[in-house]
């Protein structure tokens, strides 16, 4: 069983942008009583325990020991020199009302300095970047920034959730393939160690947890996972799973528990918010479309059903549409075949609220991630795929997407640790000699 949290967590987010200032604000709100954590499982989830027939359920945290939200401190990074209220405004996420009561608290927010590469985000005009020019420098001065965040803030744990923005795609660098190899990069000041790899590495070695909630290459690299082991450190990742990708992981699921054949899917987004400005590059687009393509694959299996699966074709784009903000809309349409070959269509518009669908992902990240912190767990932690758009698993084990399979695991995960009995749904002893259990 876990230790149970004691003192302040630290929640530290390089990049102070729309989804970090929204989550600080709802947070905020929620402490004060102004609005419910709609959208986050841990605050607002319950369990089914035991039997349906025992009528039993807890809260998910009351029967973990989680952090508080009135636990919860805040620390940031950022390559612009905006304090939280300034960059809440700016991003036009929340309404005049919100905006006016979060205002103080977010004008206290002021971030560090941020690690900056102009080659990987182009679309930004930095100025509030850090000085120093050698990796293991910038290290260093990462490293001290987390000691100061927590004795300032005075928090007694921390963990890390990368909120910076989209980098410019690049393939992994041999460098990242060992820790042995990535140490010496760092030591050569090897341009191919990104800024979020920088980020992790210093989390990592001050032993708090790494959640990267953007596309960019960090914990999921062989390097960085030997190092979360070998340090004892959680680590998970990548890309949130918001929005338009959320919704593909509930419909493709549908599609193969019903074996209904896919010929296309054509997704296609607008958004107008800083994330929208910073994919409008095309490289850093490829970065994000990596993830968005991805989880069909692993769902629909062309491998085993290849009529079905073997032929789609999967097109997703993302459109910077400046007069949108962060009220992101989502097109998708699912050419489809059934019975005989007669195709279907299923078309899908969502209008979202980017940030607003991904704050409480931050807020259930950041309290699972020191969750497992406490319960010694090291290394990937796939029990929280449910919130990834890409979502990590050991070498040689493939990933799994579909949505209802990584909120089971995460359940079940969370019934294991509380000393209750994992839930299979087969419901076979309910009916007696109706449904005999068979013999083994």
């Amino acid at each position: 069983m876990t230790t149970k949290p004691n003192g302040r967590l630290a929640v530290l987010m390089p990049g102070l942008g729309a989804v970090s200032t929204t989550f600080i604000a709802g947070v905020e709100a929620a402490r004060r009583g102004r609005s419910l954590p709609v959208g986050s499982l841990t605050q607002m989830g319950a369990l089914r325990l035991g039997k349906r027939t025992e009528g039993r359920s807890a809260a998910i945290k009351d029967l973990v020991g989680l952090h508080s939200l009135d636990d919860l401190v805040f620390g940031t990074w950022d390559i612009r020199d905006e304090d939280g209220a300034q960059v809440a405004e700016r991003s036009r996420v929340l309404s005049r009302e919100d905006l006016a009561a979060a205002k103080p608290f977010l004008s206290t927010v002021k971030p560090k300095p941020g690690v900056h590469d102009p080659e990987l985000v182009r679309r930004i005009e930095a100025n509030h970047v850090r000085g120093e020019r050698h990796a293991r420098e910038k290290i260093a001065a990462l490293r001290q920034d987390i000691r100061d965040f927590r004795r300032d803030l005075g928090a007694t744990d921390a963990v890390m959730i990368f909120t910076a923005s989209t980098e410019a795609y690049r393939p992994p660098v041999a460098a990242t393939g060992s820790l042995a190899l990535f140490e010496k990069a760092l030591d050569a000041n090897d341009p191919g160690v990104s800024p979020t790899m920088l980020y992790a590495y210093a989390a990592l070695s001050e032993g708090v947890p790494f959640a990267n909630g953007t596309p960019n290459l960090s914990v999921d690299l062989p390097a960085l996972q030997e190092m979360a082991r070998e340090r004892g450190v959680p680590v998970g990742g990548k890309d949130f799973k918001s929005g338009q990708t959320m919704m593909k992981t509930v419909l493709a699921p549908a599609l193969r528990a019903r074996l209904l054949g896919l010929n296309g899917w054509f997704s296609t987004n607008i958004l107008g918010n800083r994330d929208g400005e910073v994919l409008d590059d095309p490289q850093n687009f490829r970065s994000k479309e990596v993830t968005k393509t991805g989880v069909l694959e692993t769902i629909l299996d062309r491998q085993r059903l290849p009529q079905l699966y073997g032929n789609y074709s999967h097109k997703v784009a993302i459109h910077y549409y400046p007069p949108r903000g962060d009220e992101k809309e989502g097109w998708d349409n699912i050419d489809i075949f059934g019975w005989m070959g007669y195709p279907m269509q299923i078309k899908v518009n969502f209008l979202c609220r980017d940030s607003i669908l991904a704050a409480p992902l931050v807020l259930d990240l950041a309290l699972f991630m020191d969750f497992s912190r406490r319960l010694g767990w090291r290394g990937i932690q796939e029990w929280l795929s449910f919130y990834f758009k890409c979502p990590m698993a050991r070498e040689g084990l493939p990933p799994e997407n579909d949505l209802f399979v990584q909120q089971e695991k995460l359940l079940n995960t969370l019934r294991l640790v509380a000393g209750e009995e994992i839930i299979d749904h087969t419901g076979l002893d309910y009916y007696g000699d109706d449904l005999k259990p068979p013999v083994r």
